[in-house]
């Protein structure tokens, strides 16, 4: 793992004013804050979250256009119900740093990992933003099956969202983007991403993933459930299983003539797993 500190962003962004992901450019000028806390916030109780508008407080209305990143509802949910200000909380595929925004107005450490260091640049920018918090935010270039940063049994709390398998490519040309691999090999890497993460987690705490399914030949793939069998056989006990009601989806528009004529329905929802590392 690399370090990227707070100094080595502002060294780069005084040489490049934005950074090139998947095509799109995302511009690292110190962001514009509107407002830093959500609206009429209210914890979920069930095991069914649907969010149609995505939150856009803090810096988070900057990562609309970041494909693939999750609702910030998602992050705030788990740190306030499985974790205390103060606790350390990792997302080793932060991605443009959801958790890490919340992590900072939760007043909890946040520790970040990527595979691509222009994501970790880009989650260093949207941390770039003053509020009454004492948390540390930590980001690092790395692979989610090697944290050899993070020691043994030290997170309070993992929240992380996988890039799902052969779908959004995320880190072309990165050693370990997990991408570009199809689903069987998507979900046997998955298998060291959960030891590596039984590994830096406390005992009787929680590791939280956000997980989808794909189709193959209009045939409808578990790909969630493989991943969660991964995250079993390591070790982890499954403390819930929340279905999250997918909105606003890109591809969505072509999808949809498409599941008439060829006789499937639209996949409209993924997977929150919590797991908890037993005593």
């Amino acid at each position: 793992m690399e370090e990227v500190t707070e100094g080595d962003y502002r060294k780069y962004s005084e040489r490049n004013h934005a950074v090139n992901l998947f095509g799109k450019e995302f511009h690292l000028t110190k962001p514009i804050i509107k407002r830093l806390n959500p609206e009429n916030f209210k914890p979920e109780i069930t095991t069914l979250f649907s969010f149609q508008e995505r939150g856009n407080w803090a810096t988070h209305y900057l990562n609309a256009a970041y494909r693939g990143n999750f609702a910030p509802q998602i992050p705030r949910n788990m740190i306030l119900r499985y974790s205390r200000e103060g606790d350390n909380v990792l997302d080793s595929m932060c991605g443009s740093g959801t958790t890490l925004i919340e992590c900072k107005l939760l007043n909890r450490n946040g520790i970040g990992v990527d595979l691509n260091k222009k994501a970790v640049l880009l989650t260093r920018n949207r941390l770039d933003f003053e509020c009454d918090s004492k948390a540390t935010s930590k980001t690092y270039v790395g692979n989610t099956k090697n944290l050899d940063r993070v020691a043994d049994s030290s997170m309070d709390l993992i929240i992380t969202h996988p890039p799902y398998a052969n779908i959004i490519e995320y880190g072309k040309h990165v050693e370990g983007d997990l991408s570009a691999l199809n689903v069987e090999q998507f979900v046997a890497e998955m298998k060291g991403v959960a030891t590596e993460l039984y590994r830096v987690l406390k005992l009787n705490q929680y590791c939280t993933i956000l997980m989808g399914d794909t189709r193959k030949k209009k045939h409808f793939v578990p790909m969630a459930f493989g991943v969660m069998q991964a995250f079993l056989e390591v070790g982890f006990l499954l403390k819930e299983d929340i279905i999250k009601a997918q909105w606003n989806c890109t591809a969505t528009p072509y999808w949809q003539k498409r599941s008439i004529q060829d006789n499937f329905f639209l996949i409209m929802h993924e997977h929150l797993f919590v797991f908890r590392k037993p005593f």
